[in-house]
């Protein structure tokens, strides 16, 4: 299996300095490569890369495209590979890391993707915010992880050493099959960062593909390179592509009333920044709110697409049916 791992970099020549060496160092599996995709930097990385690392490859992007907007135009371009690593720029690969994934997607054809544990570089012990042992959602959309719910992140104790079948792994190092990455769209651009690759993971398991976290395969994840959790425009795209997402891709006859439902908890959420002292997270929400009804139409459009090549009709096993914000803040049971 050839495999291209492609880090996406945007003026990150200090992120390069520090983990492009590890990811090199540790990437032993001799059918990869390993390309640094510059979208636009105004830097000096991609010369860094050139003259300390010159047996990586290098793809330029005319300007910055966003994640998503990034990828698609870089993973257009490696069609000769079987099967793409999108690996961000602060995350550090354990050694062998990349081995037990293709071992699993060469074994199963139906793994459309597939990722590690994300564990926290700066406390390598516990699992990392970004996607931790596997990602899933709750009925209302919600994401959440085996090892992370919400703010509570657990200790990498064993506790999910075993392959888990999951509805999305982060894009912090997402590894997907070339062409089932192009057959359902790639990312969508306009979620520009945050959310994508669930929204992507979604669609592929909608179509029956299946999914997964690789239990002897793991990460460690710097987090927060690009927007961090303080940050307004973090909390809006957030709210922004989640909503979208939702409409996109729910299977349910009632996905309008669970919409509904989910702005509804969205309020709240805003009550509480603004109760905090948050008020510009409060107006993020708000805004994230306005957008999603501005593009309802072009949303609505794109559904119809996207429920068209829906193979599961029923709800996935991956989707929690019921809330996971009551089960962990009201009832304590996750």
């Amino acid at each position: 299996m050839k495999v291209a791992v492609v880090l996406l970099n945007w003026n990150g020549r200090s992120l390069l300095e520090r983990y492009l060496p590890q990811v090199i160092e540790n990437t032993t599996y001799e059918g990869a490569d390993i390309i640094v995709a510059d979208n636009g930097s105004t830097d000096d990385s991609v010369a860094y890369v050139r003259t300390f690392y010159p047996k990586c490859g290098t793809l330029l992007l005319a300007k910055n495209y966003g994640f998503a907007g990034g990828y698609n135009r870089a993973i257009k371009q490696l069609q000769e590979y079987d099967t793409v690593v999108l690996l961000n720029t602060d995350v550090a690969p354990a050694k062998g890391w990349l081995e037990p994934m293709v071992e699993l997607m060469e074994r199963d054809k139906k793994i459309a993707a597939c990722g590690p544990k994300i564990k926290d570089d700066k406390d390598r012990k516990m699992f990392e915010y970004a996607g931790a042992a596997g990602g899933f959602l709750d009925i209302l959309g919600y994401p959440y992880c085996k090892g992370r719910v919400f703010e509570h992140i657990e200790e990498d104790k064993g506790q999910y050493d075993v392959d888990t079948e999951c509805l999305w792994v982060s894009g912090a190092a997402l590894m997907v099959r070339t062409r089932e990455y192009l057959e359902c769209g790639g990312l969508d651009e306009e979620f520009f960062a945050h959310m994508e690759e669930i929204d992507l993971c979604w669609r592929l398991r909608n179509m029956g593909y299946r999914v997964v976290r690789v239990a002897n395969s793991e990460v460690y994840h710097l987090g927060g390179a690009t927007l961090n959790s303080t940050n307004p425009r973090k909390t809006y795209l957030n709210f922004r592509n989640n909503l979208w997402m939702m409409i996109k891709n729910h299977t349910s006859k009632a996905w309008w009333l669970i919409l509904f439902l989910r702005m509804i908890l969205d309020g709240v959420a805003g009550v509480k920044f603004i109760i905090g002292r948050q008020g510009e997270h409060c107006w993020a929400i708000v805004r994230a709110h306005l957008d999603m009804w501005q593009s309802l139409k072009k949303m609505l459009k794109k559904r119809k697409e996207i429920q068209s090549k829906v193979v599961i009709k029923d709800t996935l096993p991956e989707i929690l049916n019921g809330s996971i914000v009551w089960k962990h803040y009201i009832t304590k049971s996750m």
